[in-house]
């Protein structure tokens, strides 16, 4: 499995598990669990979860869903930002680890940007760290002036940023991109195959064709091939998941590459970043 660092030099899977929407379906929940706890012994033990997923059922599915497994998973999950500041960012992450059966997430992040001043959102996830009730801690779907925002009010040791980025999601190279990368911060991408829906690209299926592979592999194969980016899709089978393992072991060419930016044109201007 190839790794990607943090900031402060540890080191994660480049490719994970998102955990969207699993478990809410009890007929599938069996082949759910399989799914993830076969991507775990397939290396890919960055798990993704939020609170909000489910309004908590997720991360009680995870918590059975990993039982046995906990000390070989990079667990992340996510805050609302309305329980994001100094009052309440203790209880919610206290009932994120109760669903989750765990006295420790890995990395903690603001779900989005709310009302509460960042600051207080820093020194909150500061607080935790130093209680050991969560690792490191970052953010999710702020923008450029966000993120500037952010470092002015202290959080200059957040992990990531997990943004919405995929071959039709490219708005963040703009400027987003180029500043985590300054700070040696990696990239979190959410939704790496905008659901499922670049599979019907053409562009995707010829340069398959010639690898291979299937649009969804490759797809994923070009947002792994920046060696600063974690990709988390969701996989609830069991072929799925062996599937998204193989994409890291897809190299894309000059050729592929050329022709996937001619489809999925680079952003040539500021967009406001995008978020599901």
């Amino acid at each position: 499995m190839r790794k990607v660092s943090l900031p402060d030099g540890e080191t994660v899977p480049a490719l994970g598990q998102g955990t969207w929407r699993l478990g809410e379906n009890r007929n599938r929940r069996a082949e759910e669990i399989a799914a993830l706890r076969e991507g775990v012994a397939q290396g890919l033990s960055l798990i993704d979860t939020a609170e909000m997923y489910g309004d908590g059922a997720t991360e009680s599915f995870l918590g059975e869903a990993l039982n046995g497994l906990r000390d070989q998973v990079f667990l992340v999950s996510k805050v609302y930002p309305q329980n994001a500041g100094r009052a309440r960012l203790t209880q919610a992450c206290e009932h994120s680890l109760r669903r989750l059966a765990t006295d420790r997430i890995d990395l903690y992040l603001l779900h989005w940007r709310g009302n509460i001043p960042l600051g207080e959102t820093v020194l909150a996830m500061q607080a935790l760290q130093t209680a050991g009730k969560i690792r490191h801690w970052g953010v999710s779907n702020l923008d450029t002036a966000d993120m500037q925002e952010l470092e002015k009010a202290g959080g200059t040791d957040a992990a990531t940023n997990q943004i919405l980025y995929n071959l039709t999601r490219r708005g963040p190279e703009f400027d987003l991109l180029p500043w985590m990368h300054e700070r040696r911060m990696p990239m979190m991408a959410y939704s790496p195959v905008e659901q499922g829906r670049l599979a019907g690209k053409s562009a995707l299926k010829t340069v398959a064709g010639r690898l291979g592979a299937t649009p969804l592999q490759v797809a994923l194969a070009w947002i792994l091939r920046n060696p600063e980016a974690i990709a988390i899709p969701k996989a609830a089978r069991l072929d799925h998941v062996r599937q998204n393992r193989q994409a890291l072991d897809i190299t894309l060419s000059p050729e592929d590459l050329a022709e996937l930016d001619k489809a999925f044109p680079a952003p040539v201007r500021k967009a406001p970043l995008e978020m599901l």
